[in-house]
């Protein structure tokens, strides 16, 4: 797994080791490769659309909107604006 950094390729090990229904990664290529393995994988913004969904959380758009301004989260502003209509704040 050498496409990918250390922390990805033992978050993926770990994963298979204990059967995890899902991996929480973001990065494509982690994610690609976490797939080619079998496991099922959720990025952040999936965490956040079924924490709505769930009633987990009211909104999304304020929790986006922190984690971009205050946690270095980025995300190109056609897909917040897609997850923000998923979601019904569009």
């Amino acid at each position: 797994m050498s496409e990918i950094d250390e922390g990805e390729s033992e978050a993926i090990v770990l994963a298979i080791e204990m059967g995890a229904d899902y991996l929480l990664i973001d990065e494509r290529i982690g994610t690609n490769k976490a797939r080619e393995k079998g496991l099922e994988t959720i990025g952040l913004l999936g965490v956040l659309i079924k924490a709505k969904e769930k009633g987990i959380i009211e909104k999304v758009e304020p929790i986006l909107d922190e984690l971009m301004n205050k946690a270095g989260f980025w995300i190109g502003e056609k897909l917040k604006e897609r997850v923000l209509k998923e979601v019904n704040e569009r």
